[in-house]
């Protein structure tokens, strides 16, 4: 940490976040720009229902931060709107500074070191960008890739998968929440592309998964 970012947190109010609390809104500029103390913080895209559940309002978790350091400060540097959302997964510590404080510490760096947050915060938001858009693919269609690519045949040339790991591992795998998985299976089962509810999903309709997947 730089002696200019040091006074510019320690001078700042040190805050206490409860488990749940919507620290950065995806398209909105936020007012202040947060440095985690303690803490972890789940980034991703919203779904706009709110739950009891902390980090439930994220349809897709794309990362998870829990070390010391500015959270999505590249935003502020470039005077752009979140494109994430963030959640506090846990009861957190962190220090809160006022954008246009943290905005006049950039503006006060030297010009080389400007251009070189500058520089970070685009190829930090681009990364983003990238993210985003591989989560463009709805849940339905991740959920049948995955379940092709996990699938095995039987000596009959039925078509199953066997979940070996949780389902919260797997939304894990697949950036997605929990609840989001167990309704897109849901919805598969509906349109009777597979069938089961327990440790084994039965692939009814390859031709069909594979269409929606867009295999």
């Amino acid at each position: 940490m730089t002696e200019a970012t040091t006074l510019l947190t320690l001078s700042s109010p040190l805050v206490q976040v409860r488990p749940g609390t919507v620290l950065l809104e995806r398209g909105v500029v936020s007012r202040n720009v947060y440095y985690i103390e303690t803490g972890t913080v789940v980034l991703g895209l919203g779904s706009g229902k709110a739950d009891k559940e902390p980090g439930a309002l994220l349809e897709h978790q794309l990362a998870l931060v829990d070390v010391p350091g500015w959270l999505e400060a590249g935003d502020a540097v470039l005077g752009l709107p979140s494109l994430v959302d963030a959640v506090a997964q846990t009861s957190m510590t962190l220090r809160q500074v006022a954008l246009p404080e943290f905005v006049g510490m950039a503006i006060g760096a030297s010009l080389g070191l400007q251009n070189l947050l500058q520089d970070m915060a685009r190829a930090h938001r681009q990364q983003w960008e990238l993210a985003i858009s591989r989560v463009a693919k709805d849940a339905e269609a991740r959920c049948a890739e995955w379940l092709l690519s996990h699938a095995q045949t039987s000596e009959k040339g039925a078509c199953s998968v066997m979940f070996l790991q949780r389902k919260r591992m797997i939304a894990a795998q697949l950036g997605i929440a929990p609840e989001t998985l167990s309704r897109a299976l849901r919805h598969l089962r509906e349109r009777r592309l597979i069938s089961g509810s327990g440790r084994v999903v039965n692939l009814v309709d390859p031709t069909g998964l594979r269409s929606l997947a867009g295999a």
